[in-house]
């Protein structure tokens, strides 16, 4: 319930009082007439549930208890209670008899009227209609969505969005930095990637094996296509409008559509736009409210520009696109790159079906692409990620429904071995004897079905390597590499990199996390490593400040190093500042936490305790590279061949040890994790050289 709607009960209880009290007063106890039924505060009160809480309102009408009658004052009495009260309630005082239509009016039976009970009538009314609307599946699953919108939902079913809380990096992360705050972090960086998760108040730390099924698709339908306001900056902070699979949805677009779907029953079939178990028909949404947020970049920077209480930006990329030439001179959208024909790059969108209803297509329009490749990929089981019906069953016998298709759960996916061959040809005529199987995969057949499922998770995680590398070539680009001199006394040369996307900077969102770096390897004719930077140490980090093996002495660090990942400085409680893999201030007591600021942050732009060194390139931007090759290093066995790789990675390494004490979810190790992440380095952008020198 709303404040408004508290506040118009609270008053509502108030006039009865106030004016039950007068009654007494003026004629004496026998002699009190009922007041008159407040028509005029149970219209207000009804209005306001219907303007704050649609799904509360749908429930009230299909319980009878709002009709299409324009106002209840013009009906008299009988037929106003008619449109008001239902006999399936119970009373609220009593808890013993249905509410009659007499009680509806303050009688029961021929007790003397209650005018406390008609407040209280109303009130559980509400009350009831307002929870029921929150019973069963208030936020449903994609799986749901995915039987009228195929398309959509495979290519989103591999997205970053959809991964958002499906990663073992960023859940482990979360509840490290709630260890390193002293819980005062709380849900702060949950709430952007599970929101159906929180709204469902579910544990901050728990395993996703565990989460409803909605909560752990991160991103999905309903967080997108269940708000009805534009919520601003809020860090995440918004509100889903809670429902079954048949409450309204929002869109760009509005209801057209689907009102021709639900006109033409012999085309496109029976359907049913309400969870009533007697209708027959296919199960849709009643309506589609138009949005047009969902089509401006606003609806992007409630999650893509975080802001922490503190001050301290997190993460800037709503902001920097705000401020670039792609906003202010082409007045583009986030969408026209990130979800048109060309990943990266304003290059329209494709023309199609938003949906297939039965095996009927409705009539082409604007379709965007929902895949938004970024730079995250999985690094889980396959089985689990992509998201896939056909997969994952529930485990939980309370979240399967009609759609529960899946082959197995998902601790006995984690059991299937498709790094052995199990289910392929080759494995299952020649494993030897008395190899064990789970208890799960001890059937061949169903080792089978399991391979033919993977096949088509990892063609989906190809395509959307494909796509993530669109994305990425389409920012970083390689320029020319310069010779500066090459002779007996060594080889200087220089390699260029700059931005190409006009529309923010690159890497921009989590830019301390995103490790963006050149990998040059120089050889003499006879093959010969001569010089290298950018390579990666045991635990593959590049040799930076942040890898173990530097830190410990153990290898060089790698002075020549050119990466655009962001740096976190933090400062000392008692003064001083360092660099820092996460932006938790560093504090010689006992207790640490991130403090609250003691004087207004506005004044310097960005708190005291912490502040971030961005080495990203900026809108335009560009960066030379400069590298020598000392004379001891020569072979003297010219020319000398010169790779060079742009190489983008997840996040790195160091951040994997520094989070390792929270334990990783899927029964993975923190090798597991590492060497998942260094097997999904991608090389953007290559060029190669060769350097002539004299002899």
């Amino acid at each position: 319930m709303t404040r408004i709607n508290w506040l118009a009960i609270g008053f509502v209880t108030l006039c009865f009082a106030f004016g039950d009290h007068r009654a007494a007063n003026a004629d004496g106890p026998d002699k009190r007439m009922p007041p008159p039924f407040p028509y005029d505060l149970l219209e207000r009160d009804l209005a306001t549930v219907s303007r704050f809480c649609g799904p509360a309102r749908t429930e009230m009408a299909k319980r009878g208890f709002l009709t299409d009658t324009p106002s209840l004052r013009n009906q008299g009495p009988m037929s106003a209670r008619s449109h008001v009260m239902s006999d399936q309630y119970v009373h609220p005082v009593t808890n013993e008899q249905p509410l009659s239509a007499n009680a509806a009016s303050g009688h029961i039976g021929d007790e003397s009227p209650k005018p406390h009970q008609q407040h209280g009538a109303i009130t559980h009314v509400v009350n009831q209609a307002h929870s029921a609307c929150f019973d069963g599946d208030p936020f449903p699953s994609a799986k749901k969505c995915q039987s009228c919108h195929p398309g959509h939902y495979r290519e989103w079913s591999v997205s970053s969005h959809a991964y958002a809380q499906m990663s073992p990096v960023f859940n482990t992360m979360s509840n490290r930095l709630i260890q390193a705050n002293n819980g005062t972090l709380g849900d702060f960086c949950i709430r952007c990637h599970t929101p159906v998760g929180m709204a469902l108040d579910e544990p901050i730390a728990m395993s996703n094996m565990d989460r409803h099924p909605a909560a752990r698709e991160g991103v999905t339908c309903v967080v997108c296509h269940r708000i009805n306001q534009n919520w601003g900056k809020g860090s995440g902070r918004l509100a889903l409008v809670a429902g079954g699979l048949s409450a309204p949805v929002y869109g760009p677009t509005g209801n057209h559509v689907l009102a021709e779907v639900l006109a033409n029953p012999d085309r496109y079939g029976v359907m049913k736009t309400d969870s009533d178990p007697e209708t027959r028909g296919r199960e849709v949404h009643a309506e589609v409210v138009p949005f047009f947020a969902l089509t401006t970049p606003s609806v992007c920077g409630s999650c893509h520009d975080v802001f922490a209480p503190n001050g301290f930006r997190l993460e800037d990329a709503f902001s920097e696109f705000k401020a670039s030439p792609a906003a202010r001179k082409k007045f583009q959208n986030c969408q026209d790159c990130h979800m048109g024909v060309s990943p990266g790059e304003a290059s329209g969108y494709a023309f199609g079906p938003a949906a297939k209803v039965g095996n009927v297509p409705t009539p082409s329009r604007k379709r965007t692409n929902h895949m938004m490749a970024g730079p995250d990929y999985s690094i889980i089981h396959p089985g689990l990620f992509p998201h896939n019906p056909n997969a994952v069953r529930e485990e939980d016998a309370s979240f399967a429904d009609d759609f529960e298709t899946g082959l197995a759960t998902m601790r006995e996916w984690l059991q299937f071995d498709y790094r052995a061959g199990w289910g392929t040809e080759d494995f299952e005529r020649g494993f030897p004897d008395g190899y064990s199987f789970p208890s799960a995969w001890q059937n061949q057949a169903r080792r089978f079905r399991a391979a033919d499922i993977l096949r088509d998770q990892f063609d989906l995680l190809d395509e959307a390597a494909l796509e993530r590398h669109q994305v990425l070539s389409a920012g970083y680009k390689l320029g020319d590499v310069v010779l500066d001199r090459a002779g007996h006394d060594g080889i200087r040369f220089r390699v260029n990199v700059y931005n190409g996307t006009d529309g923010h900077s690159v890497p921009t969102g989590f830019d301390a996390e995103r490790l963006v770096f050149l990998r040059v390897s120089v050889w003499d004719r006879n093959e010969r490593l001569v010089f290298v930077s950018g390579d990666l140490d045991p635990n593959g980090d590049v040799r930076d400040s942040h890898s173990l093996y530097v830190h410990n002495g153990e290898l060089p660090l790698d002075r020549q190093l050119f990466s655009l990942q962001t740096r976190f400085v933090v400062r000392n409680i008692r003064g001083g500042e360092r660099e820092q893999i996460v932006p938790v201030p560093y504090s010689i007591d006992p207790l640490p936490y991130t403090r609250p600021a003691t004087r207004p942050f506005s004044v310097l732009g960005r708190p005291l305790g912490a502040r971030k060194h961005k080495q990203s390139l900026e809108v335009g931007g560009q960066r030379w590279a400069k590298y020598h090759i000392d004379r001891s290093q020569l072979t003297c066995n010219g020319p000398y061949r010169a790779q060079v790789d742009l190489v983008a990675g997840m996040v790195p390494i160091n951040l994997i040890h520094f989070i390792e004490p929270a334990g990783f979810d899927y029964h993975m190790s923190a090798r597991d994790i590492a060497d998942a992440i260094v097997d999904g380095h991608i090389v953007v952008q290559s060029t190669s050289t060769t350097f002539q020198v004299d002899e």
